[in-house]
């Protein structure tokens, strides 16, 4: 959130969760009807005002899903949660597969001493990985997706990069066999997902499975804010000013 706010001043962002309680985590639907009211709010107090200002055009609100791929399960509950809430609200592709998540991929595997930074130094990482379960859930068509975002993994770290599901029994198990196969003795798990949406425990066991240490979900890395931002002004026809540029 504060990623995409820094990359655009002024934009008007809120987290809603699908497992919110409107308290302490507010509930999507409960975010969108604020949206929603606020406009008006805005719409009618201009009015009174005696300003000029045409009737609110376009959806209250874009919703962006935090999710690095598909998920048929969760995008329905999204879906449903901006039907609950009577808002309009338009609801976007998730953020993958992107080069930048390849990016991300490769940071947290080097953060976790199982890739190097820069493949273009002279030196070796005496743990680096050579071959890559890129883990995540969604079912089949996630796994495909994630396998877009794998190759260009794989071309940063020139080692192979097969995605396996997490929710897909003996999915994991079956890659690491596959990459030891191929040639591959040290074997990382990447788990392509943003974090909040892993059921716990899942990661691990997919990590006694592969028989391999595992790195960090993507999480709040950079990356993940800007392509929520990309995804929000694509959807609204927005061209983002570079930073420092005049304003028009």
């Amino acid at each position: 959130m504060s990623i995409a706010r820094s990359e655009l001043p002024g934009l008007e962002a809120a987290i809603g969760f699908l497992d919110g309680d409107d308290t302490e985590y507010p509930t999507l639907a409960g975010v969108l009807r604020q949206a929603a009211a606020l406009r008006v709010e805005r719409y009618e107090f201009a009015k009174a005002a005696g300003r000029e200002v045409a009737e609110p055009q376009g959806p209250a609100a874009v919703v962006v899903p935090l999710l690095a791929g598909p998920d048929n399960a969760l995008m329905g509950r999204i879906q449903e949660a901006i039907a609950d809430s009577g808002a309009s609200a338009e609801l976007t592709d998730v953020l993958g597969p992107h080069p930048l998540l390849a990016e991300a991929l490769h940071v947290r595997l080097s953060e976790a001493g199982l890739a190097r930074a820069d493949r273009a130094r002279l030196f070796t990482v005496a743990t680096a990985a050579d071959g890559i379960v890129l883990a995540t859930v969604g079912g089949e068509e996630a796994v495909q997706a994630a396998g877009i975002t794998g190759m260009l993994l794989a071309a940063r770290l020139a080692v192979p990069v097969i995605a396996a599901g997490l929710d897909q029994e003996g999915s994991v198990a079956a890659v690491a066999e596959q990459l030891r196969g191929s040639g591959s003795t040290q074997l990382a798990l990447a788990p392509y997902l943003i974090g909040p949406e892993l059921a716990e425990g899942l990661l691990d066991g997919a990590a006694k499975a592969a028989d391999c240490p595992v790195a960090e979900p993507l999480g709040a890395y950079p990356a993940v804010g800007k392509l929520v931002l990309s995804q929000y002004t694509t959807a609204l026809g927005i061209v983002p000013q570079p930073q420092g540029a005049p304003v028009r």
